[in-house]
């Protein structure tokens, strides 16, 4: 039950929908409720309600009485937006028909009133009058017998309500001929008399009911002047009430059909027309000084006012009409016709249009006007408050493109950036009510009438409020109204269909929902409409976009019609996909075959049967109450499909606008079926490049870390293990990381299927390149398969090679450790001292040396060989001259030998341990011998000799290791001192040290990646996009020329150097290198420190005695828990443990203190390393190259101008760019005059131009069948693409190197390429590159 207080708001909503039932309240007498809120609404809401009520068919205002009765307000203003239709009977049998704004048409006007004791109603007398020929009386004036009637009024005595017959041009149908005002005063004319007194001036004819006359009303009718001609008396005598009410009916008809019109307008209506216009007069200049908004509206009306006679409309109509219906059309008649009705027609929209010229031209120039400059704010403005905009001029079929985006980026700034849109359109055959539809949806007032009314297409945007704003997750609810397609009268003009095609194609694209509005009267028209709405979905899928779709068919009611019209929604939906797949033959999208297949389309949910607007013939049919309730229902059900599937990602006003720009240049130059380059489209498209990179990343590192452990366990596996145990080990592991990559191959494409199903980024513009992702996803799994499964054998075969490495070792080690001990028992027998001792080993050390070395470098003399001497032009055929030079290579050679030689024997002299140092200082000598010599040798000369050198001195240096080990143990043994902190050291610095440097080269390679990718680097490597602008940026910057040649001609040499420089540059930068090897070393000293401690325990938990033996046991744990981080030496265990003398206690303790002295000393060499770059070429995993698989794509060039395929992945169908480069770029030139090509690529594949080359053997082939020779490019054969200013201003600067680099002669470029700024370059670089700048 609806509360006193909530009938107001309850009237309003409901009159705005058209609802002919906002008056059944019964709580309040109406009358009195529309007073009330004609005298609390300002003038822009009392002629919205006037205008509803029309609608309606609801009487109006005329004179509004105020609450204190002293006077009465005249609503011209509010009346002035009411615009009817009528036919009068002169005009039947041409069908032509008058449009004009009522209150400003000249009519017959009638009035009635009644005395203070009528028992007769003359409100239901003349809802009667006015209805006759229709179905239902239709109550335009309320009476005592409605909801609410019965209630005794307050405020609404006085009021005087208006209004007005209509013909529809059919006799037995039609009540009067002509149209007529008629007049109703509420109440008695005795408490109203200056209401009635006005009436009456004005009136053709006042007609007065009454049961009898007294005394006081006689005075008052007496006191009239004119009363013969003017004052009917309609008395109540009859006892019954219908004959009283048909008695009066036929009277009153009667009484105003007999009387010639001309009479009235002569004879009858002298204050009408001057009086009528000085109070509109006074009105409007009442309401300029209130408010100069209005000045918009009077801006309207004025114009209106001027325009043509509206019977010469419509004469040009009817002619129209006649010119259209004839068997031999003239075209150029209806043309000139059609073009005769545009020039009648002049509106605020013409002038809003002419604003928006204004400031397109003058944006051009470089001083525009600050008045010019406000404009856009102006209109913005307006759009706030309501107006609609041109979006799309209907007369030129052009988009001010310039004036649309500064007035909408106006608003966007001016509601501080929050503009999320939801944008709908409705599409339809002309006069199918489709700006109605939208105006009862919305309540707003977009133009309504016959024909053509809305030429183009209109913008309005509507506020979402506050309350609803979280729930739709809009800002705005955009509404764009259209023209009508498949006008008849405009069929027959060449460019219809295209005028037709190209609009529904562009707001289509725009739009979020599309309702497609079917009247089946017009079933020709509407299956042509269908065909193109059918093309534009499709195309709309072609690039991505999927709007909802609603069928709304206008003129179906019946409880029962949604279910008897199934049959018609399913030929609809046969017609659909007939139509559908015609378009995607047309389209080149064979797979398509159903409407389904373009969109999600539901035969119950997407169709919505709406009855007609009216009851009868208009325009004197009610209200159809259901036509508002099913409109409503489907707009509740809009908004509520709209909260339920809402998107987190939702465009704004600048995304909508470049949707507007992509979307009409497509549309302009028809290039939809070859390409559709939307930088909507392509972030889209680059952020799941991103996303998809970081799974690969993810992938690739988690399969690297395993793969890596594996290898341990591989290379830790006992020596004792056989040949086919170490088999069926790589065997199983080959398994493990197949299930382990097909583990992870399952997560990205759950990663993939999930991004798919995201509702922000966009991801519907493209999902047409799913596939390509899947395709990429199988790809990188086989890669890394194969990539796993060679790593896994060669690791196989490392622990073969080093397991026959360790034999030899092991055979060594027990003959030197025989031996040593055989010498410690002979010499314990006799009292030595340390001279003496090492005397006795020396000699035993000299016999050991003879036993095979593992190195083969350096045991023959070094030769000097032809090829190493660096030949110049005269020296080739000189024999003589090359062996004078071959002797002074060999001579050389023999004294850095020598020189070498010396420094490593006194080295091993020494009583010291080797140091890599001495390798170091041995190099830098072969360098410094050689610097005075080396113009005469190659390099190879440099590198065989050092291969030498460090061949004898590894040897030597080895020994020399050794030496010092066993020495050193023997001498402890011989005096039994206690050695065990040396041993520790020494298992630390020989076992532990080179595990740990391994380890730490083994994980660099990633941790620098992972650096790199998440660190503030990360977005130059997020996606192949980003990575290009980069280095295109990078190359602009520093402009050299031979740059800019290894870019383009050995793409990916460049882009690999690039890399490896940007990577060295950063890891330079805040000692980051030092600082991720430190990261390692902690985490690897960890797990050593964890594993050693875990190693003083049996498996049970308890201690190991604190003996000798433990030792081993404390080893090999030590090495079981480390076994998949890193891999130690057996042999060298063994022999730095030969003959430990310590308990197990004693030495954990001594390897916990080497272990930190070990950590300090690694951080003080990372800290002075300084040749990075020799580190990143060392690492067994190149960050370089993990990088250069992130973005370089799949490398491929264009084979004409060298741009580089632009696919984010490897795997895909087509390579493709989206813009190509002036030819010349990539060296093609013409052959005829040697000039290189400034064209693209996408333009010469669009003319009739051949080209030559190596690969057509040099034989003419025509650029569009390029093909043939190149299947796996796409270039699309499009001339509106034009080149970067980016590529046009390098071709331009370095026009004369590009043509001396090729051969050539430089190409002929526009002169207005010759302008563009290194600042402009940028600019173009940053339009054409798909990141968000």
């Amino acid at each position: 039950c609806v509360q006193l207080e909530d009938i107001p708001w309850c009237f309003l909503r409901k009159l705005f929908k058209i609802n002919a039932e906002c008056r059944n309240y019964n709580k309040v007498n109406l009358l009195d409720l529309i007073v009330a809120l004609f005298l609390c609404a300002d003038s822009f809401l009392q002629q919205e309600m006037a205008l509803k009520m029309s609608m309606c068919q609801f009487s109006v205002p005329l004179v509004l009485p105020h609450s204190n009765n002293s006077q009465s307000t005249l609503m011209v203003w509010a009346l002035r937006d009411i615009v009817k239709e009528w036919r009068p009977h002169e005009m039947s049998s041409s069908k032509g028909f008058v449009e004009d704004n009522i209150v400003q048409t000249e009519l017959p006007f009638f009035s009635f009133v009644r005395l203070k004791n009528c028992t007769l109603s003359k409100s239901q007398c003349l809802n009667h009058i006015l209805s006759l020929g229709q179905y239902n009386t239709n109550n335009m004036f309320l009476h005592r017998d409605m909801k609410g009637g019965d209630h005794e009024r307050k405020i609404s005595n006085g009021l005087v309500e208006v209004c007005w017959y209509l013909p529809c041009g059919r006799e037995n149908l039609d009540t009067f001929p002509k149209p007529i005002a008629v007049a109703n005063l509420r109440g008695d004319i005795g408490r109203s008399i200056t209401q009635f007194s006005f009436l009456f001036q004005v009136s053709t004819a006042t007609f007065v009911f009454l049961d009898k006359v007294e005394e006081n009303e006689h005075k008052i009718l007496t006191s009239l002047q004119d009363v013969r001609s003017k004052l009917y008396l309609v008395v109540n005598k009859a006892e019954n009430a219908r004959e009283d009410m048909m008695t009066v009916k036929n009277t009153i008809a009667k009484g105003i059909g007999v009387r010639p019109i001309p009479e009235y307008k002569n004879k009858t209506l002298p204050l009408q027309g001057v009086n009528w216009k000085k109070l509109s007069q006074l009105e409007m200049e009442e309401c300029r000084l209130k408010n100069c908004n209005f000045f918009l509206k009077w801006m309207k009306l004025k114009l209106n006012a001027h325009l043509q006679p509206a019977m010469k409309l419509s004469l040009l109509r009817h002619k129209l009409t006649d010119e259209c219906n004839k068997k031999e059309k003239d075209v150029k008649e209806i043309a000139e016709l059609d073009q005769a009705l545009l020039e009648s027609s002049l509106g605020i929209k013409h002038y809003m249009r002419e604003m928006g010229l204004i400031y397109e031209f003058s944006s051009q120039s470089r001083h525009t006007d600050d008045k010019i400059s406000r404009l856009p704010g102006l209109a913005a403005e307006m759009l706030l408050d309501g107006y609609p905009l041109e979006l799309l001029d209907g007369d030129a079929s052009n988009i001010p493109q310039r004036w649309v985006t500064d007035v909408l980026m106006e608003l966007h700034n001016k509601v501080g950036e929050k503009s999320r849109l939801l944008v709908l359109t409705v599409l339809g055959v002309q006069s199918t009510g489709k700006s109605t539809l939208l105006n009862t949806m919305f309540g707003v007032q977009f133009p309504v009438s016959s024909g053509r009314c809305t030429r183009g297409a209109y913008m309005l945007f509507l506020r979402v409020g506050d309350d609803m704003q979280s729930e739709l997750n809009y800002d705005f609810i955009v509404l764009i109204d259209t023209e009508g397609l498949r006008s008849p009268c405009l069929a027959q003009l060449e460019d219809s269909c295209e005028h037709d095609n190209q609009l529904a194609t562009f707001v289509i694209g725009l739009s979020d929902v599309t309702i497609i509005n079917v009247a089946m009267e017009n079933s020709t028209e509407m299956k042509d409409f269908l065909q193109i709405a059918t093309h534009a979905f499709l195309r709309m899928k072609e690039i991505g976009k999927k709007p909802v779709c609603h069928f709304v068919h206008q003129n179906v009611g019946g409880v029962s019609a949604h279910a008897k019209n199934m049959t018609e929604r399913k030929h609809l939906l046969d017609q659909l996909n007939e139509m559908t797949k015609i378009a995607a033959e047309m389209e080149k999208q064979p797979s398509i075959k159903l409407f389904t297949d373009v969109l999600d389309y539901d035969l119950e949910k997407n169709n919505w049967n709406i009855p007609g607007l009216w009851h009868g013939t208009p325009p004197m049919a009610p209200v159809n109450t259901g036509y508002s309730e099913a409109v409503a229902e489907f707009k509740r059900n809009l908004l509520e499909t709209v909260k339920r599937d809402k998107s987190d990602h939702v465009s704004q006003i600048p995304e909508f606008l470049e949707w507007i720009r992509s979307l009409w240049r497509a549309v302009k130059f028809e290039n939809f079926i070859f390409s559709f380059r939307n930088t909507l489209v392509a972030h889209a498209y680059d952020n799941l490049c991103k996303e998809f990179n970081q799974w690969e990343w993810e992938f690739r590192k988690e399969v690297s870390r395993w793969k890596t452990e594996t290898e341990m366990e591989i290379l830790n596996a006992e020596n004792e293990s056989e040949l086919h145990h170490l088999n069926e080990m790589v065997k199983s592991k080959k398994s493990e990381v197949s299930d382990k990559i097909k583990e992870q191959q399952k997560i990205m494409d759950q990663k993939l299927q999930e991004y798919f199903k995201r509702k922000d980024r966009q991801v519907n513009l493209i999902m047409k390149y799913k596939t390509d992702f899947i395709i990429r996803i199988e790809g990188l799994t086989n890669e890394i398969q194969h990539s796993a499964n060679n790593d896994l054998d060669c690791a196989r075969e490392c622990k073969k090679s080093s397991k026959e490495a360790e034999d030899l070792q092991r055979k060594h080690r027990e003959v030197i450790e025989e031996q040593v001990m055989k010498l410690l028992r002979d010499c314990k027998k006799r009292t030595l001292s340390d001279e003496e001792l090492e005397e006795e080993f020396e000699k035993v050390w000299a016999e050991l040396q003879k036993i095979g070395d593992l190195k083969e470098f350096g045991k023959d003399p070094f030769k000097a060989k032809t090829d190493h001497i660096k030949k110049t032009k005269t020296q080739i055929m000189n024999f003589f001259f090359n062996q004078y030079i071959k002797r002074d290579l060999q001579s050389l050679a023999d004294s850095v030998i020598a020189s070498c030689k010396r420094f490593v024997e006194d080295t091993a002299k020494t009583d010291r341990d080797y140091h890599d140092s001495f390798t170091k200082d041995l190099l830098d000598k072969v360098d410094e011998s050689l610097k005075q010599n080396c113009k005469k040798c190659k390099p190879k000369f440099v590198t065989d000799l050092k291969l030498h050198v460090c061949g004898f001195a590894s040897r030597e240096f080895l020994h020399m290791h050794r030496k010092y080990l066993y020495l050193t143990d023997f001498i402890d043994l011989y005096k039994e001192r206690d050695h065990c902190q040396r041993k520790g050291t020494d298992y630390v610095r020989f076992c532990i040290k080179p595990a740990v440097e391994e380890y730490i080269s083994r994980s660099l390679g990633v941790n620098i990646v992972e650096e790199i990718l998440t660190s503030c680097h990360s977005p130059e490597y997020s996606s192949r996009s980003f990575f290009q602008y980069n280095i295109q940026k990078e190359l602009l910057q520093k402009d050299d020329f031979e740059s800019f040649v290894k870019y383009i001609t050995r793409y990916k040499i460049f882009v690999k150097d690039w890399i490896f420089q940007h990577v060295l540059k950063k890891m330079s930068e805040g000692q980051t290198l030092c600082k991720l090897k430190i990261k390692s070393l902690q985490v690897i000293v960890d797990k050593i420190t964890k594993a050693l401690k875990q190693s003083t325990k049996h498996s049970d938990g308890t201690l190991l005695p604190d003996n000798q033996e433990s030792i081993p046991e404390l080893i090999n744990n030590m090495r079981k828990y480390l076994n998949k981080d890193i891999s130690i030496s057996v042999e060298d265990e063994k022999t730095i443990l030969f003959q430990i003398q310590s308990t197990c206690h004693q030495f954990t303790g001594s390897l916990f203190k080497s272990l930190d002295d070990l950590k300090k000393e690694l951080k003080e060499e990372f800290s002075n390393s300084g040749d990075i770059s020799e580190t990143l070429k060392k690492l067994p995993t190149k960050p370089q190259d993990e990088l250069f698989k992130q973005v370089f794509g799949c490398g491929q060039q264009c084979p004409f101008c060298k741009v580089p395929c632009e696919a984010g992945v490897k795997e895909h169908k087509k390579h493709h760019a989206a813009v190509h480069r002036p030819q010349g770029l990539g060296g093609y030139m013409n052959i005829e005059t040697e000039e290189l090509v400034e064209r693209l690529c996408t333009t010469n594949v669009h003319s009739e131009t051949k080209f030559r080359n190596a690969d057509t053997e040099w034989k003419h082939h025509p650029f569009q069948d390029y093909a043939t020779y190149y299947p796996e490019w796409h270039i699309p054969p499009d001339r509106t693409i034009q080149a970067s200013d980016y590529w046009k201003y390098v071709l331009v600067k370095h026009n004369d190197r590009f043509a001396e680099e090729y051969k050539a002669k430089p190409a002929v470029v526009q002169e207005s390429w010759r302008s563009i700024t290194k600042e402009q370059a940028l600019k173009g670089l940053k339009e054409h590159s798909y990141y968000s700048a």
